[in-house]
């Protein structure tokens, strides 16, 4: 519900929570019960917000466990041979997974102090 702003004659300005049908009637005053018609005291504020503002507010927006629709997702994946999410990274760059003779696996550059077993 939208709130507006009244004045009372003897009171003052006040503010009220009112159904927007409601938005032209007259509103009892809290203090001492005259009607008071609404009024402007404060000019009413557009926010401009940029495209970019506006889609980082609609995906905060978003409930984290609701599953992306199929245009979402088309939207969102990435192009084939991308590294972050093909697996392209694992293909592409070196193990470090030493692997001797025997079978036995070890770290050398990762992990010196890790023992294999």
């Amino acid at each position: 519900m939208p709130v507006y702003e009244y004045q009372c004659e003897s009171c003052g300005d006040f503010t009220a929570m009112r159904p927007m049908s409601e938005y032209q009637d007259p509103q009892p005053c809290p203090d001492c019960g005259a009607s008071a018609p609404r009024v402007l005291l404060t000019a009413p504020h557009f926010s401009g917000m940029s495209r970019e503002s506006l889609a980082a507010h609609a995906t905060n927006e978003r409930a984290s466990h609701a599953p992306m629709s199929t245009g979402e997702y088309a939207a969102k994946k990435h192009a084939s041979g991308c590294s972050c999410c093909s697996g392209m990274k694992s293909r592409t760059k070196k193990s470090k997974t030493a692997t001797a003779a025997s079978g036995a696996k070890s770290f050398p550059s990762a992990r010196p102090w890790m023992i294999s077993h």
